[in-house]
């Protein structure tokens, strides 16, 4: 009888699972034996949608978990949560795992095959207090229970955000919504770094408009202690003591790759691990996928790390389909995101003007106003659309959406135009949808367009 080859899947969640469960779509129980590891509880969770629990907005736990670890056993696949994979040794083709219980049992387990899925971290800046108790780090489900576990004691009156990218801000906001005193702190002009601060701005008057206290265009430097080795204030360049009860962390991730590093699984140049496109690493039979590994960007020609649980499905996707005798490839990131703050709906796609100016193009750019219906109809809001333009070519390279609801969805449009190369002529003739209650009759979008063409124009003639 020839034995069953066997896959070892290291972290349960978007990445891994799809991994998983697409080659055991391909390939059955009786051919390949699939093991997955999961440090945390759940598996296949949606960690965006953890500050809209601790909000409230999103009413159960449950409700963020697409497939328990149940279901996945049900499928075939032998998941083994509160289980830490803490070391893989290549040459004997093993990991070991270490359970997360009071009696911490290790084991080895062999693998043919190895799916490297461990996520990301978040940033914590080597600054004092910053390892103490109170200071959270929102990444994974159980990071989000903790969390609200202990804003729900009722001991948190003051909450100190540090970064105002997309969790710090969301995170702000379910604070607020629980009634809190939230401060966030910024480094930056504006919040959200990936954002040009001409839009940044409005996302200022808006978290300001919430309630929020905002510090902007400065670094917190220490996170003091009280005797209980808690939080009670947090520090900034600019000589600010803020006084705080709780601290949350919001300053973006890193790729988790200490456990390849140690392997000697190859980095990189971005600091993710090095895959080529059908997700592959540079050690035979082993693959990566998801916010560990770095993607080609499709417009900068660099490699990037982009934590966003749509590029990690894909490349789990991709790397399940190949494990299991298909073939598949991740094409690359243009670095579409979206997120709302209060009523503000922010988004992006492709190039911020600095990315475009380290990327070495030339460019015009193009600001409109506009509503996201007809003026005249009830419940038209205000929508300003950003886009970026190649001098000459006219080739769109990026582009930001500010607005109220119905606004950011647009992005859509703008991040398939960019993905197929097209120029701001092409948009401009784009047949879009209209009617009174969703779009002016000029949509906002085409009225960006126009207004990048004019500018590729004038400077075509200059």
């Amino acid at each position: 009888m020839v034995p069953r080859e066997r896959l070892v899947v290291v972290g349960g969640d978007a990445a891994g699972m799809s991994a998983a469960s697409q080659a055991r779509k391909r390939r059955s129980p009786e051919d390949l034996q699939i093991v997955a590891f999961e440090k945390g509880r759940a598996t296949s969770y949606s960690a965006c949608g953890v500050p809209y629990w601790i909000s409230g907005t999103v009413a159960c736990e449950d409700d963020l978990i697409s497939r328990s670890p149940a279901q996945h056993r049900d499928n075939g696949i032998d998941v083994r949560t509160r289980t830490e994979v803490v070391a893989i040794d290549l040459a004997a083709r093993t990991v070991r795992a270490r359970e997360v219980d009071e009696h911490g049992r290790e084991y080895d387990e062999p693998f043919d095959s190895l799916v490297y899925a461990t996520g990301s971290v978040p940033m914590r800046p080597p600054i004092p207090g910053i390892d103490a108790d109170g200071v959270y780090g929102v990444q994974t489900l159980d990071d989000g229970a903790a969390l609200r576990a202990e804003l729900d004691t009722g001991g948190v009156r003051r909450v100190v955000i540090v970064g105002g990218g997309y969790i710090g801000l969301e995170i702000a906001e379910a604070c607020q919504i629980r009634g809190l005193d939230v401060t966030v702190i910024d480094r930056s002009r504006t919040p959200v770094g990936t954002i040009d601060p001409d839009i940044g701005a409005f996302i200022t008057d808006a978290v300001r408009a919430l309630g929020i206290t905002l510090v902007l265009s400065e670094a917190v430097v220490a996170i003091e202690t009280g005797r209980d080795g808690r939080p009670v204030a947090v520090h900034t360049d600019g000589e600010r003591r803020l006084p705080a009860d709780l601290v949350v962390l919001g300053l973006g991730v890193c790729p988790n790759t200490a456990l390849a590093q140690h392997a000697g699984i190859p980095l990189g140049t971005s600091g993710g691990i090095a895959v080529d496109t059908r997700m592959r690493t540079h050690v035979e039979g082993v693959w990566a996928a998801g916010d560990c590994v770095e993607s080609v960007h499709r417009l900068s020609g660099q490699r990037v790390v982009v934590a966003l649980g749509t590029h990690a499905n894909k490349q789990g996707r991709v790397a399940g389909i190949n494990i299991g005798g298909g073939y598949a490839t991740f094409p690359g990131v243009i670095g579409t995101a979206v997120t709302k703050v209060c009523d503000l709906e922010v988004a992006r796609t492709g190039l911020s003007a600095a990315e475009a100016d380290v990327a070495g193009y030339r460019y015009v750019t193009a600001s409109v106003d506009s509503t996201t219906r007809a003026g005249y109809y009830p419940g038209a809001q205000p929508i300003r659309i950003k886009m970026l333009a190649e001098k000459r070519t006219g080739r769109l390279l990026g582009a930001q959406i500010v607005g109220r609801e119905g606004a950011a969805k647009r992005i859509d449009v703008l991040a398939t135009a960019i993905w197929n190369e097209m120029g701001v002529d092409e948009i401009l003739a784009l047949d879009l949808s209209y009617a009174p209650p969703f779009a002016p009759v000029w949509d906002p979008v085409l009225i960006a367009a126009r207004k990048a063409f004019d500018a590729v124009e004038a400077n075509t003639q200059v």
